[in-house]
């Protein structure tokens, strides 16, 4: 139970820096922050969401995360590890080749490792656990 309200004190804290973010800048907003509010609204959503479902499971009696959630989520993190690897030898070794700042290019590799970890638990939960 406790966990869950992390989520809502987390999600509070978020929408509270998104909100000095947006009255601190100059009220014309570019293209690329209207994406970077579009992606923090939907961590948000999602973060409400599985803050909820949590909540539900903690007032129903079952536990916060069972075998096959430990397991789906390990298998998870090992497959997106493996893949993230090879995003960083790609994004060195293409580092050289574009004009990007350093900065960019960790903060796309950040987003590529996040986004492979999304899709591999999509994969996993949906697609199930083969017997070993």
């Amino acid at each position: 139970m406790k966990k869950s309200i992390i989520v809502f004190v987390i999600v509070v804290i978020v929408l509270a820096a998104t909100l000095f973010w947006m009255l601190s800048s100059s009220g014309n907003f570019k293209t690329t922050d209207l994406i970077s509010l579009g992606v923090i609204i939907l961590l948000v959503a999602f973060a409400v969401f599985i803050g909820i479902k949590r909540i539900g499971s903690a007032r129903r009696g079952e536990p916060a995360e069972d075998e096959l959630s430990k397991k789906v989520t390990q298998k998870t993190a090992s497959l997106s590890y493996y893949i993230s690897l090879y995003l960083w030898l790609i994004i060195g070794y293409f580092s050289e080749r574009l004009d990007y700042e350093t900065h960019t290019l960790i903060g796309a590799g950040i987003f590529g490792m996040a986004l492979t970890f999304a899709l591999c638990w999509l994969i996993i939960k949906f697609g199930g656990i083969k017997n070993e």
